[in-house]
């Protein structure tokens, strides 16, 4: 047995003892990083939430903006403990969150809908009294037409206030930081710290509005509409609004996991039962036991001993993939594990062709070492081009799951293309090397009888 036989057979039997520890069901840490089997909403049940962009039909928010949402949403909802919640943008006004395991979606909601969109008012067109009559009622702001990324200027208030578009200087994505803290006079605030861009736009707005209301806006509703003392040029401040401590930190929570860049609405709820998903996934179980067995009694009994290897390296193969699914982890779907199963194929595929050059090979009258390396050689090319055209195939199937919120797709696609990568290993690893250990201590006389000449 050659140097580098031995080197990749200990390299193979150390990720493989690895990969049995992190496949065991009482394995759930490794060096810091949770191990977890990840099943997903249409294998064990759940609730399923759709958010719809809560601006005119014709109004496209900016990708960034809705990716940003989509990132405090997910925080939000993961803060209820659902730690294996599912937040995807789909298409350009939807966010996607499925909630696995989760029979009640009411708290899920409710937090969604506490994630608040903060914004800076101009009001300085207001008297004292006009302001403070606004405190806690609902206004109407031009933020939609500002995320459409149109050119808006202040508009002046009515004396009635009836219906008045306030102006909208900045968002709460301006937001760096929240923290609850206390004024001069032992009253809850919310004090803030605003990002670099955010604390240019609120010191330009204050050095030119000195003496004018600003007020603070909470999903619409006026929270305080302070006057502006002087100018705010360090991008920090606080938000007074009669507090008492409970709802100071409950607004902080609010703000710090969510400052909605873009108003959100709950557009559509399901509850999915786990039964059909444990039925299908029984039945998809059961149908590859017998596929494999099936494929077993095939590679025994059409190419005898290097089959029975082939079957070993497979089964390596699974072991390691299926490590890789609970270390990553991987959301293991129906379409998921159809992916997992497709890629299987994948792996024998390229055994096939290595063992179909290797008969060649033989028969070509070659020693059994070189036929190895001959046929392993030749098979090469095939199993590189077949495995790179569908892992392209899946990163543009990843691509287009991830673009448009089709979760089916990104499971089918993202487990397909490990199970490929690994295929590849398998391949060019596991099974030479199994094929090289196995001949050097045995060297067969009879081609026919062992091989299926």
């Amino acid at each position: 047995m050659t140097r580098n036989t031995t080197l990749s057979l200990i390299i193979i039997f150390v990720i493989l003892i690895l990969s049995i520890y992190l496949v065991l069901p009482t394995t759930n840490s490794f060096l810091g990083r949770t191990i977890v089997t990840k099943l997903g909403l249409d294998l064990v049940g759940g609730q399923q939430i759709v958010l719809q962009v809560d601006l005119p039909e014709n109004t496209i928010p900016d990708r960034a903006l809705l990716e940003k949402a989509r990132q405090i949403v997910e925080s939000r909802v993961n803060g209820l403990g659902v730690a294996e919640a599912l937040v995807q943008i789909a298409g350009n006004r939807y966010i996607n969150v499925e909630l696995p395991a989760v029979k009640d979606a009411t708290e899920s909601i409710n937090a969604i809908k506490q994630t608040g969109v903060l914004e800076f008012v101009d009001m300085s067109q207001l008297s004292d009294e006009q302001a403070f009559a606004l405190i806690d009622q609902t206004i109407r702001t031009d933020l939609e037409e500002s995320l459409a990324g149109a050119v808006t200027t202040p508009i002046t208030a009515t004396s009635t206030l009836t219906d008045t578009v306030f102006h909208t200087i900045m968002t709460g994505a301006m937001l760096e930081s929240v923290e609850t803290t206390t004024n001069q006079v032992g009253q809850p605030v919310v004090s803030f710290r605003l990002t670099p861009e955010g604390t240019k736009i609120f010191a330009d707005y204050t050095r030119q509005n000195q003496g004018k209301i600003l007020a603070i806006v909470l999903d619409k509703k006026v929270i305080s509409a302070p006057r502006i003392r002087e100018p705010i040029e360090s991008g920090e401040g606080i938000i007074e609004g009669n507090f008492t401590v409970e709802s100071a930190n409950a607004l902080t929570v609010q703000l710090r996991y969510g400052s909605l860049p873009i108003p959100l609405k709950v557009a559509e709820t399901r509850t999915i039962g786990p039964t059909l998903g444990e039925d299908s996934l029984r039945k998809s179980l059961i149908a590859g036991a017998i596929g494999f067995a099936i494929v077993i009694l095939f590679m025994v009994l059409y190419y005898r001993l290097p089959g029975a290897v082939a079957i070993s390296a497979i089964l390596t193969y699974a072991v390691i993939t299926f490590a890789i699914f609970r270390t990553i982890p991987v959301t293991l779907t129906l379409p998921g594990i159809a992916g997992f199963l497709l890629s299987t194929g994948s792996a024998l595929d390229a055994n096939i062709l290595i063992f179909e050059r290797l008969k060649e090979e033989l028969r070509s009258g070659r020693k059994l070492g070189l036929a190895i390396d001959l046929g392993w050689k030749r098979a090469w090319p095939s199993i590189r081009d077949s495995n790179i055209a569908t892992i392209l195939t899946s990163l543009i199937l990843f691509w287009f799951g991830s673009t448009f919120g089709a979760t089916i797709v990104k499971g089918f696609s993202l487990t397909l293309l490990l199970g490929v990568a690994v295929s590849l290993f398998s391949a060019i690893v596991v099974t030479r090397t199994f094929l090289n250990v196995l001949f050097t201590y045995f060297q067969p006389s009879n081609y026919s009888k062992w091989f299926g000449l």
